[in-house]
């Protein structure tokens, strides 16, 4: 028996040792936990639902449902995962050539993985009631009434609205990750978002029930819902993944690599700003409310063209140059932070959010690149530091004038006022609360997901991998075969580590061999 312990022993230990064999095991158990977890979610929440509703007969009644309303949110919910073409179309764009389709078939891989997770229970997690913290019930959508709450809107009608939400929030994600991410990463990390961490922490502020929602909090269509999480969680991928090779950054002498198609990357920029028409005025969720959708939708134009042309004249005063990739990121950025105060603000307080919006982008770049943190896309500057400044506008700028949008119309019998048009600081005490709880939370969760994902080997892909280009080590395609890059492209890794980081490099070694 002794030696059968202490054989086991050595072959526990062994084995440990082993990083392939510690990956492995890693990965299993993760999967079996996972495949648990849906079981005992089955047993415990899904049969004894169907279970109470046919013993107990009829649900109770109902809000009657509101056609006019229904059509329009969900118009706003196709206009919003519109901006999925946006997204893809942005990243690729500003992005190297040699990524194009990874980033395509990341943006279509999060979006089927949030549908069914956030039908399964990402919805119940967010949007129905539990405790401060977490909803508890309507998995799968089972046993919920036919319309959300007091909306008149269809459960099923507003579930496609806030799945386009959450949809949006895993694509930011992807932003900061481009060009060293492996796909099984982007998988895992995709369900942690849209499964828990996005649902869970939106709770607190859009729930029925959530603690953020009793302090007094607001967040209209998402600067800290949507974007400050989203924002977040790339913060935390680009720092757990590390630069990509042959990064240089400017305080080495460096600076990032040029993008490869920057029409592609403004077109996608100007398509999330339509889709925006759907973000903003149709968290309204009522077309009965005429005067507050033509406030918000007129508010979110102002703040994107504010924040368009403070980026545009700033970057031309630093550099002499009309840069364009600035000019769509301070637009973007404006937008974010228009997006929780738009419903309470007027036109002078959108006009400077806008354009304080776009200098928060290009300070929030010019840190990045300081501390060497790599972001291809600017996704933490236009998502994070634009969420958090468009969460604590509210409290500077609403104007006292508008209430809380209703099925019926505007409530005008409790009013939203900021600091500077008397409020005092209450307001902006509480979202500054929600803001840093959010982003706070999001963050803890991010990097633990994200270095557990590290430490398997799933997260970033090999060396040689990431030379060879996403597209191909990955997906076995590429975006523009007419290149005739491949087979061509030598060993890029200089004796320095370095790997140069534009493809122009690449294109121009190709086209002096074809001239040889």
């Amino acid at each position: 028996m002794t030696k059968l312990l202490r054989t086991t022993w050595e072959r526990l230990r062994t084995n440990a040792s082993n990083p392939i064999v510690r990956k492995n095991v890693a990965l299993l158990m993760t999967g079996k936990l996972l495949g648990l977890a849906l079981v005992l979610t089955a047993m415990w929440v899904i049969l004894p639902t169907v279970v109470h509703a046919t013993v107990h007969g009829a649900p109770t009644m109902t809000p009657e449902i509101n056609a006019v309303n229904t059509v329009w949110v969900l118009v706003a919910a196709f206009l919003v995962f519109g901006m999925q073409v946006g997204f893809v179309m942005l990243e690729a764009g500003f992005a190297r050539s040699r990524e194009s389709v990874n980033i395509l078939v990341e943006g279509i891989a999060d979006t089927c993985i949030c549908g069914i997770l956030f039908w399964a229970w990402g919805f119940a997690f967010m949007f129905e009631p539990g405790t401060p913290f977490i909803g508890t019930q309507g998995f799968f959508l089972m046993g919920l009434p036919s319309t959300y709450l007091s909306t008149g809107v269809p459960l099923l009608a507003f579930w496609v609205f806030q799945f386009a939400f959450a949809d949006t929030a895993s694509t930011i994600t992807s932003g900061a990750m481009i060009g060293r991410c492996g796909f099984w990463g982007d998988i895992l990390y995709s369900i942690g978002v849209t499964g828990f961490i996005y649902p869970i922490i939106g709770h607190w502020a859009w729930g029925p029930d959530g603690w953020l929602v009793g302090l007094n909090f607001h967040d209209f269509a998402g600067s800290t819902v949507v974007h400050s999480i989203g924002g977040a969680i790339s913060l935390a991928g680009a720092i757990a993944l590390g630069p990509r090779l042959g990064r240089i950054f400017k305080r080495d002498g460096g600076g990032p690599p040029a993008p490869h198609d920057l029409i592609i990357g403004a077109v996608g920029g100007l398509i999330l700003w339509f889709g925006w028409y759907g973000f903003n005025p149709g968290s309204t969720l009522s077309a009965l409310d005429a005067v507050g959708i033509g406030r918000v939708a007129f508010n979110t134009t102002l703040a994107a063209c504010s924040g368009g042309l403070v980026a545009l004249f700033y970057s031309y005063a630093r550099t002499k140059k009309w840069d364009l990739g600035l000019t769509v990121n301070g637009f973007l950025g404006g937008l974010v932070a228009i997006t929780c105060p738009c419903y309470w603000v007027d036109p002078i307080g959108a006009f400077f959010i806008g354009a304080i919006a776009a200098l928060v982008v290009i300070w929030s770049i010019d840190v990045l690149e300081y501390l060497r943190i790599d972001d291809p896309i600017g996704a933490v500057p236009v998502h994070l530091a634009c969420g958090i400044w468009g969460t604590l506008s509210l409290g500077l700028f609403a104007s006292g004038a508008y209430g809380l949008p209703t099925p019926t119309g505007a409530d005008t019998s409790s009013v939203v006022t900021g600091l500077f048009y008397g409020g005092g600081a209450t307001q902006l005490l509480d979202q500054a609360i929600g803001s840093g709880a959010v982003v706070a939370a999001t963050m803890v969760v991010s990097l633990v997901l994200m270095f557990a994902l590290k430490y398997v080997g799933v997260l970033r892909v090999s060396k040689a991998g990431e030379i060879e280009g996403l597209d191909l080590h990955e997906h076995g395609a590429v975006a523009y075969p007419e290149y005739a890059l491949m087979g061509l492209t030598p060993s890029l890794v200089g004796p320095n580590g370095h790997v140069p980081a534009s493809e122009e490099h690449e294109l121009a070694e190709a086209v002096s061999v074809g001239e040889d």
